[in-house]
């Protein structure tokens, strides 16, 4: 299946009086804002439906099965979002109420699930420093490991937790060598090991393997269906039988069946299929953009272009009065002069992440040119501000 069969189209373009063209705008805030693509909605459309909780749903025993097959795990569950995925494989792991699970400071788990783990699952984290890579130094992470300890002052570690492509980091992709490290720390002391894959796909295809190389390392893993794959909604969560059979039981705790799931697997089983191919230009867009940024005069952006490995850019102002904040709202706004600079108007959509970091993220709905366009506009946004900056002085 080509692009123009499977691309959602998320770059848009609006017309001035008379239908003129005036205003590209580019989005860039993240995956999910890509529209559908065709192929997509024929699929959900034409999916045979049934109750999937009966294991009567066609589609999603296809889904699952294709899944697990995929990442060569024993079995594989529909859910219908990457955080409750996170928050059932902790639950499913961690059964007994003295447990913990360690997690890196900077991931997604930690910072974005508000508190889950301890507000729905009654699990304590302890958080492991993430290094500029996204990996642990393994000396501080088994330090971190409560286990065997006769002293009752102690919760009891259960859980490693690790997250690849890592989205704070800027998408940087886990070194095999690191999942095969923690691995073998985890054995060593009877823990499990499981990986928030929200971007999984897209590490596979900057390491250039099949992403079961990369799950073998881990007990459980996660796989976002709606980032970068580009369905409509829903993650798979695939492990051993046992672990999924308990993860079916916590779906259903947390208000996670969805009675007839066959429209939602369809699509998510066309996105495995078809989409996975394609994300090698997501990561080549998003090095054209990074290289920009540091190319850039005035050199207004900090960006470390060698860990620009997938489809996220983050990076940061070297110049203290402009805030991320205004950056993004001069990117996200036509200012005075650029129709006639640029010949039309360009308005990029990205946000200040976390502290002082800007994130942009490529997905199925920015092609080549649109990174162009968004080159251009981030030059405009640099050469008027310096202007200004001079004029104010």
């Amino acid at each position: 299946m080509g692009r123009s069969s499977v691309q959602g189209y998320c770059t848009t373009l609006k017309t001035g009086p008379g239908g003129v063209a005036r205003t590209r705008v580019v989005d860039l805030r993240s995956e999910v804002v890509a529209k559908l693509a065709p192929a997509i909605r024929k699929a959900m459309l034409e999916a045979e439906v049934e109750y999937d909780l009966m294991g009567e749903d066609p589609t999603a025993r296809e889904l699952q099965e294709f899944a697990a097959d995929m990442f060569q795990m024993e079995a594989a569950l529909f859910v219908p979002s990457l955080t409750m995925a996170n928050l059932i494989a902790v639950m499913a792991h961690c059964r007994e109420r003295d447990s913990e699970i360690i997690v890196g400071d900077l991931s997604h788990m930690h910072l974005f699930a508000q508190g889950g783990t301890a507000q729905l699952a009654s699990v304590h984290s302890t958080t492991a420093t993430t290094l500029p890579d996204g990996t642990f130094d393994l000396e501080q992470l088994e330090s971190k490991i409560h286990h065997g300890y006769p002293d009752p002052h102690y919760p009891r570690s259960r859980l490693i937790c690790v997250e690849n492509t890592h989205n704070i980091r800027g998408g940087r992709v886990l070194p095999l060598t690191f999942l095969r490290e923690v691995r073998a720390l985890a054995d060593t002391y009877g823990l499990s090991v499981y990986m928030d894959g929200a971007r999984v796909m897209n590490a596979a295809v900057a390491q250039g393997v099949p992403p079961s190389t990369i799950t073998q390392h881990v007990h459980a893993v996660s796989v976002c269906l709606s980032k970068g794959l580009g369905a409509t909604s829903g993650t798979i969560l695939a492990g051993p039988r046992e672990f999924i059979s308990r993860a079916v039981r916590c779906r259903q705790a947390l208000g996670g069946e969805v009675m007839k799931t066959g429209m939602l697997a369809a699509a998510g089983k066309l996105c495995l299929l078809e989409m996975t191919g394609r994300l090698e230009e997501d990561h080549c867009n998003a090095k054209t953009f990074a290289q920009a940024l540091d190319d850039c005069d005035p050199p207004l952006f900090a960006v470390d272009t060698a860990a620009v490995e997938t489809n996220i850019v983050c990076f940061s102002l070297r110049e203290p009065s402009l805030s991320p904040y205004e950056f993004c709202t001069r990117m996200g706004q036509v200012g005075a002069g650029e129709v006639a600079a640029l010949g039309q108007g360009i308005q990029v959509h990205m946000f200040p992440y976390h502290r002082n970091i800007i994130r942009a993220v490529w997905h199925l709905g920015i092609s080549s040119e649109d990174t162009q366009l968004a080159i251009q506009k981030m030059q405009f946004v640099a050469s008027q501000y310096l202007r200004d900056k001079l004029r104010a002085q």
